[in-house]
């Protein structure tokens, strides 16, 4: 049996490593999840792959839909192709209270509710940047974006 003494911070230990097991399994699916090579390969020909925790399901369900008319282009697929990366990006998709369950307007990620909280500080001349263009160029700013890694330490903001 283990000493009184050494009964409490083993207990305090105990719960804290569970408590970080729980925030890591918080409902946050698609946060850190690796990306599937057909998304990586399809998607990130013309844009990040993003990871598809940035978006809730029904986001992810209407964007795979309409790829023919996918933000002014046409980014159809086969329909196998379409099938497997809708079941995983929809498997993936963002649950967690910081995505929301509710749809961004127009299904962007750069005008969800944690985008722009997250963005606030950022003005409109620097969107507008030459070496940034958009909201939606994850990677300028973020160094390490293509590796799905948003870590606000890993954060260049171009001049």
């Amino acid at each position: 049996m283990m000493k009184t003494s050494l009964l409490l911070p083993w207990l305090a230990l105990t719960l804290l490593a569970a408590g970080a097991a729980h925030a890591d399994d918080d409902g946050r699916r698609g946060a850190s999840v690796p990306l599937l090579p057909k998304y990586q390969q399809e998607c990130a020909a013309c844009h990040l792959a993003y990871p598809p925790g940035m978006l809730p399901a029904a986001s992810w369900q209407r964007l795979m839909a309409n790829l023919p008319k996918h933000f002014g282009s046409d980014a159809s697929l086969d329909a196998a192709s379409v099938n497997e990366l809708s079941r995983w990006l929809v498997g993936n998709a963002g649950t967690y209270k910081r995505v929301g369950y509710a749809a961004p307007p127009a299904d962007r990620i750069t005008r969800s509710a944690w985008f722009v909280r997250e963005h606030d500080e950022i003005s409109a001349a620097t969107w507008q940047r030459a070496s940034i263009k958009s909201a939606a160029n994850c990677a300028a700013c973020h160094t390490t974006a293509e590796q799905g890694n948003f870590n606000a330490h890993r954060i260049r903001i171009p001049k």
